[in-house]
């Protein structure tokens, strides 16, 4: 659970970081409605594109008129069309994502440098808050306000330990869809993946993670807690079956980095650990899942 301070505390850190950085916007060509970024049509910006000859119904104050004057001909100048960039957040917020407390701010943190990387750049982002087949759309107005910790707290699916259904998420065409998720579920993320980048979509994950996750030092008797079901389990931990988990776990981010790689999705997982520009620095921006502020 976080608490007002927590999630003020979360907000302040994402706002220090999206004033640095922010998501892959200017690394593909938008259409849509207006805004900063280049499209990849015609427009009236500022930005010279191109010559072509004048035809009716041209604006007339696109008319090289310099042009006319060597040549007697009418052409018109082309502009770089000036468009909005489309973002869809999708939030995994099952409990294994604030089941600790620096787990819970860093997954926090993410959220809002998400949401406040598209509200700098004049991105429409539309979010969606999945827990197992539960999926809920949530309103961007609520996340400046922190109201939208109430709403994760509604989600309540029949089996929340299963993989998010992301078929019941709405994906609007041409947008950069970021996945926020531990991945600590078991599922194939080919079709995940699939669905994720369907109707010309870029993909990012965003994936938080701990050291006591990826390496633990367990050693003896642990009783072992489920967080998305909440059922304990005693369980004996020898060298042999540490060193299983501790495979196990690698070859299931093995698996998704291959796979995002396939899809020609950028991937980076983010530790816990240190503040949150330093370590999105280090590991978001090599993998292309971010860029920085010029």
């Amino acid at each position: 659970m976080m608490d007002s301070a927590a999630l003020q505390k979360a907000h302040g850190s994402a706002l220090a970081a999206a004033g640095r950085l922010r998501l892959p916007l200017r690394s593909r060509s938008w259409k849509g409605q207006a805004g900063e970024f280049a499209g990849s049509g015609t427009g009236s910006s500022l930005d010279f594109q191109d010559h072509r000859s004048y035809m009716p119904g041209d604006d007339p104050r696109h008319i090289n008129w310099q042009a006319y004057a060597r040549t007697g001909s009418y052409t018109m100048k082309l502009f770089r069309e000036e468009v909005r960039p489309v973002v869809d957040l999708v939030a995994d917020v099952s409990e294994s994502m604030f089941f600790e407390p620096s787990k819970a701010a860093r997954t926090a943190e993410l959220f809002y440098f998400i949401c406040e990387s598209c509200a700098a750049a004049g991105a429409t982002v539309a979010i969606t808050l999945v827990r197992g087949e539960a999926a809920l759309p949530l309103d961007p107005s609520l996340v400046g306000s922190h109201l939208w910790w109430e709403q994760v707290r509604k989600l309540s699916p029949a089996d929340a330990a299963a993989p998010p259904d992301l078929a019941k998420v709405p994906l609007r065409a041409n947008a950069i869809r970021v996945f926020l998720s531990d991945l600590l579920f078991e599922a194939d993320p080919e079709p995940m993946l699939r669905h994720l980048t369907q109707r010309h979509g870029d993909v990012v994950i965003l994936s938080p993670w701990l050291i006591a996750e990826a390496d633990p030092d367990w050693d003896g008797n642990y009783d072992f807690l489920d967080p998305e079901r909440g059922l304990r389990e005693a369980h004996r931990i020898e060298p042999a079956t540490l060193r299983r988990y501790r495979e196990a776990y690698q070859n299931h981010f093995a698996l998704w980095k291959t796979a995002a790689r396939r899809h020609h999705a950028a991937f980076a997982r983010i530790p816990c650990a240190d503040d949150l520009a330093t370590v999105l620095f280090r590991e978001a921006v090599p993998a292309r899942a971010l860029e920085t502020i010029t």
